[in-house]
């Protein structure tokens, strides 16, 4: 492996620059923190894609006879690498998403009435030989070049310099030597939206699924309502996404460009980080908006501090990822150092609780993915139940929203968000969803109200029009 320090940039002048390279993958923490917005990476020009379309893997478009999980689990472990303890976790390897619909490949699912718009796939991870570590915590950013994905020593030692030497050409170019982007309109007035739900039938929704809790089927489900809308002409979505992470900061934002499907994410939750045999959950539960009146905004987050229904709601999927979590961990390992904490973001206060464990001796991140995906917070509990509830009320597949994007790294570190607060770009259409997670205790119109309210930041980006 050749990694070469270089001067401190903005990770998102590094992803501007390295563009150009094609197949941009932009792990995005654009609101810092100690630990969960320490890191960014920036990584692009793949060497390899793994794909999972209708359930069959394809590796760099040729299909694959093995299960998806066996497919991503086989090619880490052909560009297996050792960790480099004194490097920000991720580098090198697979960055990429689960969709929601990944989950029905693990478990007996009802499939929904409708698609995704376009064809879109189960999950893909692009394979990167180079990437761009940031550590915002030390202002310190590492260029890593692993030389993959040749087989011979000497093939891969001049494969690392080559490509160090290029991206390094590529993110030290003067500014002025970069073409200009044109400057097209981004706005999508709001009128110009659609949503699979009106006002009443997402209230109607919400007591069906209280009619399920209150008959037994299940304690909680979580419903959302999607939006889509046709793009402008030449829309950039990647100037979207600059606006976006302007707009609402988040500690697992990300930005995917996958050609005809671009994905743009300004995700606050983490669904499950890897590192050697430790593994970490954080489920949100609980959301209250934020006000720009200090006193006010003090007001909302002790309210949502004190509230008994979104109490309720975070101890149920607590509950729900420490039994996933104590599937494939050791016994008596899983904990929860944090209950129902607050965390304050962009546009809202969420209540957050963590659960951590340590991996059981002999299972590994596929293991990991089996037991817990898609995360609990996202569907409800019973998990299975709640899901096929969704799947009847929501009629439409989720796509990317409520997956998880992130990387997995040849070294084995894994850490992947949920795909929430993420809009998608594909077939000339922007969609996006917004949901909530409905108890025995849910009032319809605050439900339909939280909805616009995590939707409100994604909106207001398409409402200022022209992006930086």
């Amino acid at each position: 492996m050749h990694v070469r320090e270089i001067p401190w940039l903005e990770p998102v002048d590094a992803a501007e620059r390295l563009r150009p390279l094609g197949g941009l993958s932009f792990l995005d923490s654009a609101m810092r923190h100690e630990n969960l917005g320490r890191y960014s990476y920036v990584a692009a020009d793949p060497f390899g894609k793994l794909m999972v379309q209708n359930g069959v893997a394809g590796w760099n478009g040729v299909a694959i006879d093995m299960r998806p999980l066996e497919a991503l689990s086989y090619y880490l472990d052909v560009y297996r690498l050792d960790d480099q303890p004194e490097l920000p976790p991720f580098q090198g390897g697979a960055i990429g998403y689960f969709s929601y619909e990944f989950g029905r490949l693990l478990e007996r699912l009802p499939q929904p009435d409708a698609p995704i718009q376009g064809s879109m796939p189960d999950a893909t991870w692009y394979f990167y030989d180079v990437v761009l570590a940031f550590d915002h915590q030390s202002r310190r950013v590492w260029l890593i070049s692993s030389g993959l994905p040749e087989e011979s020593e000497a093939a891969r030692v001049a494969r690392r310099i080559e490509r160090s030497e290029l991206f390094l050409g590529a993110i030290q170019r003067d500014s002025g030597q970069m073409a200009p982007e044109p400057q097209h309109d981004l706005r999508i007035p709001r009128a110009s939206w659609r949503s699979n739900f009106e006002r009443d039938d997402y209230m109607q929704a919400v007591a069906k699924v209280v009619e399920y809790i209150l008959d037994g089927d299940i304690f909680q489900a979580n419903i959302a309502q999607r939006f889509i809308a046709d793009l402008p002409k030449n829309f950039a979505p990647w100037r979207f996404y600059k606006a976006l992470r302007k707009q609402n900061a988040a500690t697992f934002a990300a930005y995917l460009d996958h050609g005809d499907i671009i994905v743009a994410s300004s995700s606050p939750e983490r669904f499950i980080s890897v590192k050697g045999d430790q593994v970490e959950t954080r489920p949100i539960k609980g959301t209250m908006p934020r006000s720009q009146d200090p006193n006010e905004d003090k007001r909302l987050a002790d309210i949502l501090l004190k509230s008994e229904k979104d109490r309720a709601e975070n101890l149920m999927i607590v509950d729900l990822m420490r039994n996933d979590l104590s599937r494939v961990c050791r016994p008596h390992s899983v904990l929860t150092p944090v209950l129902c904490g607050l965390e304050t973001y962009a546009s809202v206060h969420h209540l957050v609780s963590v659960v951590t464990g340590r991996l059981a001796e002999g299972n590994c991140l596929a293991d990991l993915i089996r037991a817990a995906f898609p995360g609990g917070s996202i569907t409800g509990a019973p998990k299975l139940r709640a899901m096929e509830i969704i799947t009847e009320i929501e009629r439409e597949a989720r796509g990317v929203y409520c997956g998880s994007i992130g990387f997995i790294g040849f070294n084995g570190n894994f850490d992947g968000n949920i795909g929430i607060r993420t809009v998608l770009f594909q077939g000339g259409k922007a969609a996006f969803q917004a949901g909530g997670g409905i108890t025995a205790l849910s009032d319809p119109a605050a439900e339909y109200q939280e909805t616009l309210d995590k939707a409100a930041r994604i909106f207001a980006v398409f409402d200022q029009g022209n992006g930086p």
